[in-house]
């Protein structure tokens, strides 16, 4: 029973296997091509608000061949107070996959434990695989393979998709720079969780500077409070929202603290003068991205966009293949 609940758990031959079948998929779309999902439903449970998520799963899924039930936490006994593992049993033995999209990466587990059928993170507040997997692609696509080349994550760090990031450096080999306030970088512990060693902490101006190694893969995490010296020489710098679903009521203080980690002109004439930009939205222009940066670069981030659908087919055709 093959699961995406982690980029912490996949291998990287499977990583590998997603991204080299995501071109297949990209390219074939609109073509005859097989239907891995016919006479077969998969079910959709979002507890949180989605766009690009529930519109590129369901397109995706009947595009494979299947038929797809949108369930809202909300409108199913989940939103009652029913066991994670009761739903799971009586999905189990009615659809043949599952997408959940929720706040606690342990419901997501516990689901696929119970159910028996294939079960796709489609974010929880501890990693978003498909959305790291897709930004991979897209800059594989544009920019060759990500191995040996720099990423600067510019804003929250401590969040889910950072975290996924710090997971999928450690299996590619690539560097990933974390420019955040020291109250937004991710634990040492989850650093240390991604098999990186050697981490050295130095004393600088603008605050400390960790950077943790994997000799075995080339990995680099570089953890830092300096904006300008982690997007230095990056051939790609991203962001995502500085208030994620769920942080509401912390939005004051988030927009405080991280005021000034922002991706703008300045921040890109730092970078390699081919560097790609990207955002997986939704974006708030003025705060974690500039409006001129973002139009600037809107081709690739709304790429970026358009690649979870065939990012996401390919996820689903290996689960089931």
């Amino acid at each position: 029973m093959k699961h995406l609940l982690s980029l912490e758990n996949l291998s990287l031959a499977d990583m590998e296997a997603i991204l080299a079948a995501t071109v297949t998929m990209k390219r074939q779309r609109g073509q005859p091509a097989p239907q891995p999902l016919a006479g077969k439903t998969w079910a959709l449970i979002f507890a949180k608000s989605s766009t690009r998520t529930r519109v590129s799963f369901e397109v995706g899924i009947r595009e494979l061949g299947g038929n797809v039930m949108f369930l809202s936490a909300a409108d199913i006994q989940l939103g009652r107070g029913e066991p994670i593992k009761d739903t799971a049993r009586v999905l189990g033995r009615m659809v043949h996959g599952v997408v959940f999209r929720t706040f606690a990466q342990a419901d997501v587990e516990e689901f696929a434990r119970y159910a028996n059928i294939p079960t796709i993170n489609a974010l929880t507040d501890e990693e978003h695989p498909c959305q790291i997997l897709t930004d991979i692609f897209t800059f594989q696509e544009r920019r060759g393979p990500i191995q040996g080349k720099v990423v600067t994550f510019v804003g929250d760090g401590a969040c889910n998709v950072p975290a996924s990031w710090v997971f999928a450096a450690a299996k590619l080999g690539f560097e990933l720079r974390i420019a955040a306030p020291k109250e937004f970088q991710p634990p040492l512990s989850l650093l240390e969780r991604a098999g990186f060693q050697h981490v050295h902490a130095q004393g600088t101006p603008s605050g400390e500077v960790i950077t943790a190694q994997l000799a075995a893969t080339g990995g680099k995490v570089i953890l830092t409070a300096d904006l300008p010296a982690a997007a230095t020489g990056a051939d790609l710098l991203y962001t995502d929202v500085w208030v994620s679903m769920g942080k509401e009521a912390e939005a004051a203080d988030r927009i405080r603290l991280l005021t000034g980690y922002q991706i703008n002109q300045s921040l890109v004439k730092l970078a390699q003068p081919d560097a790609l930009v990207m955002h997986c939205l939704p974006a708030y222009r003025g705060k974690e991205i500039d409006d001129e940066t973002f139009e600037a670069h809107a081709a690739t981030i709304f790429d970026e966009a358009e690649n979870r659908l065939h990012t996401q087919k390919a996820i689903i055709a290996w689960q089931v293949s």
